[in-house]
């Protein structure tokens, strides 16, 4: 028999913001990933690695003067955020 269970979690306030922050960093690198390789397969029809797209929309995208917000979340869910992307 294999037993089910519910689990609601209530955040505080500050719990409220940094989730914000983090769910809103990985959209934003999924998006402008998910641009970038649209992009690159219509010009190449070659498909970026995941390494490649690591490189650019977390490593370098954190040393911008746009994104310097970026390392306030960490980076196993940027990463994992790309991992599961879907044009590799």
């Amino acid at each position: 028999m294999k037993a089910r269970y519910k689990y609601r979690c209530y955040p505080n306030l500050i719990q409220q913001i940094q989730l914000a922050k983090l769910f809103g960093c990985c959209g934003l690198v999924w998006n402008h990933a998910l641009a970038h390789c649209i992009q690159e397969f219509k010009a190449n029809q070659k498909k970026p690695s995941n390494a490649e797209l690591q490189k650019v929309f977390i490593t370098l995208a954190k040393k911008t003067i746009n994104r310097a917000w970026l390392p306030e979340v960490s980076n196993i869910p940027l990463q994992q955020s790309l991992q599961q992307f879907s044009c590799r």
